[in-house]
C-alpha cells in the first residue's frame, strides 16, 4: 500500500442511531468507518507491532516462505484457521512483508473491551453472521480497501476448523465472491504448528517448550475463466472449491502428508466428497470419515 495521506477528519453531522446488540452496546457497522490507511493508522500499526512482535518472537519460532511473492497492493489473502493465535502469525508475516492489512472478522470481537477499540483503530472490518445487509456492507468496505490498494485477509472457513485432524474444512463463498467481483489477486497463505502453541479450542497457550510454526505463501488462485462469465451459484461454488483445494494442498505440503480425499462439512459434522453439492445429504460414513 502506498497511500501516505493523513487520516481524513470525521464528517460532521448527525447520524441515525446505531443498532444495538442484546447487551445494549452500539453495534459497529462497516459502512460507518473510513478505511483509508493514512498517517494516523500507520502510526497505530507501528505502535501495535512494536509491542506485539517482540512477544511473538519470544514465544514462537518461525519459518516463512514466499512472502516476497505477495503483490505490491490490492490483494486478498485466504488462510487456514486452526488456532485462535494464528491471526497473529499471519498478520505478523504480512506486516513484515511491508503491507498493512484489514482482517474481515466477526463483529462480536469489536464489542470486547480493549480488543474492540484496537481492531477499530487499526481499521479491521467487522462481519455480521446474523444480518445479510451488514454482511454486504462488509464486502463493500473490503472492495473500497482493495480499490485503494489495500490488503484484505479472510478466513474462508468462517471459524476454526472442526476437522478432527486439523485439515481445512469447507469454505464459505464470501472470499470467492469478493475476488470475482473485484478482480483482485487471490493469494493462499497456509501455516502449521501454531496449534502446538495454542490448541484449536484451548483456553491457555503452552509456553514451554518453545514451539515453532511454518508459513508459506502459495501461488495466486487462478479465477480468470470464472471472471469471464456471470457470477452464478455454480461459478461461486467452483471458485470456493479452488480456494479449498489451495489451502488443503498448502497445509499438506507443510505437514509432509497426503490430505484426506474427503473434506469436513461443518453442518453435517463429517467429511464428505469435495464435489458434493452444498447442503447435500450426508454419505454413509466410515470410521475414518465420521466424527471420532
Amino acid at each position: 500500500m502506498t497511500d501516505h495521506s493523513s487520516d481524513p477528519a470525521p464528517i460532521e453531522g448527525r447520524r441515525p442511531p446505531k443498532p444495538r446488540d442484546p447487551r445494549g452496546r452500539a453495534a459497529l457497522r462497516a459502512d460507518e468507518v473510513d478505511y483509508t490507511v493514512g498517517r494516523g493508522t500507520r502510526i497505530g500499526f507501528g505502535v501495535t507491532a512494536a509491542a506485539a512482535i517482540p512477544v511473538l518472537n519470544l514465544l514462537l519460532g518461525r519459518s516463512w516462505r514466499g512472502l516476497d511473492t505477495l503483490p505490491e497492493e490490492g490483494f486478498i489473502v485466504v488462510a487456514n484457521h486452526i488456532s485462535e493465535a494464528d491471526p497473529l502469525a499471519v498478520a505478523h508475516a504480512v506486516y513484515r512483508s511491508g503491507h498493512t492489512f484489514h482482517f474481515m472478522t466477526k463483529d462480536s470481537l469489536f464489542r470486547v473491551p480493549v480488543l474492540g477499540r484496537l481492531l477499530s483503530g487499526l481499521k479491521q472490518i467487522p462481519v455480521s453472521r446474523d444480518s445479510r445487509t451488514d454482511a454486504r456492507r462488509s464486502l463493500d468496505a473490503a472492495r473500497d480497501v482493495l480499490s485503494a490498494g489495500g490488503a484484505i485477509l479472510i478466513y474462508p472457513e468462517g471459524t476454526l476448523t472442526r476437522d478432527p485432524e486439523g485439515w481445512p474444512m469447507r469454505a464459505k463463498t464470501g472470499a470467492a465472491r469478493l475476488a470475482l467481483s473485484t478482480g483482485a489477486p487471490l493469494i493462499p497463505i497456509t501455516h502449521w504448528g501454531v496449534q502446538d502453541f495454542f490448541g484449536t479450542y484451548a483456553k491457555l497457550p503452552k509456553v514451554l517448550p518453545r514451539r515453532r510454526y511454518r508459513l508459506a505463501v502459495g501461488q495466486e488462485i487462478d479465477l480468470a475463466d470464472l471472471r469471464a462469465v456471470p457470477m452464478t451459484r455454480a461459478v461461486l461454488t467452483e471458485a470456493t472449491e479452488r480456494i479449498e483445494s489451495a489451502l488443503t494442498e498448502g497445509v499438506a505440503a507443510l505437514r509432509g502428508e497426503e490430505p484426506p480425499e474427503l473434506i469436513w462439512d461443518r453442518s453435517l459434522r463429517q467429511r464428505v466428497p469435495r464435489q458434493q453439492p452444498r447442503g447435500g445429504r450426508a454419505p454413509k460414513s466410515t470410521p475414518e470419515e465420521g466424527s471420532p
